[in-house]
């Protein structure tokens, strides 16, 4: 009786070398996977638009730009809600403006929505992360003017926008930033002036 090993192929059957079978299911995956792809809509991304802001802009063509802005470079509506309800990650922003005038005491709704933007962590909406970063610097970078955009628009959320690209508050106004709460240093009697304050007539 003859031996024989296992491996023997009987007559009339060709064997497939390994390395051919691994290459055909990798181009049967890679197929497969190329044709899923096409199935599933493609969506172009652009990088962010830069804004134009024109020195004679009205207040009402801020609002506009600024809602723009929240849309696209200051990625805003990547975290925060208009009217929506649910899991919030940020605050929703219906009705902001009328929060604002008193969320902080002391402050304005410009100045409250300026230390948002410029020092989020300053004050922190009760329920939610200290995790918004500072939009005037990087990786958003907005202007002093695009964040003034930004405010005119969220007063258009509950009352009536103010704010022109001239408007300063404490971040934009050149000078050195006090703490929140500080006093100012009291100013130089105005000449003519009585003690006290009275002026002399």
């Amino acid at each position: 009786m003859q031996g024989g090993s296992g491996d023997e192929v009987p007559r009339g059957m060709m064997t497939v070398p390994h390395s051919i079978r691994i290459g055909a299911l990798v181009l049967a995956t890679t197929a497969f996977y190329g044709y899923v792809g096409q199935m599933v809509p493609q969506k172009e991304v652009q990088p962010p638009q830069e804004t134009t802001l024109a020195s004679d802009m009205t207040t009402a063509d801020m609002a506009k730009v600024g809602r723009q802005i929240m849309e696209g470079k200051g990625f805003c509506l990547t975290c925060h809600t208009i009217g929506k309800t649910g899991a919030l990650r940020f605050p929703d922003l219906a009705g902001v403006d009328v929060r604002a005038k008193t969320r902080v005491p002391g402050l304005s709704d410009v100045e409250y929505f300026a230390e948002s933007m410029y020092e989020p962590t300053a004050f922190v909406v009760p329920g939610f992360p200290p995790a918004m970063p500072p939009i005037n610097k990087p990786p958003i970078g907005l202007t002093d003017q695009e964040i003034l955009s930004v405010i005119a628009y969220l007063q258009t959320l509950g009352g009536t926008p103010t704010v022109t690209l001239q408007t300063k508050h404490r971040y934009n106004s050149g000078g050195a930033v006090a703490p929140r709460g500080a006093t100012a240093p009291a100013a130089a009697p105005a000449p003519g002036a009585a003690p006290g304050g009275a002026v002399k007539r």
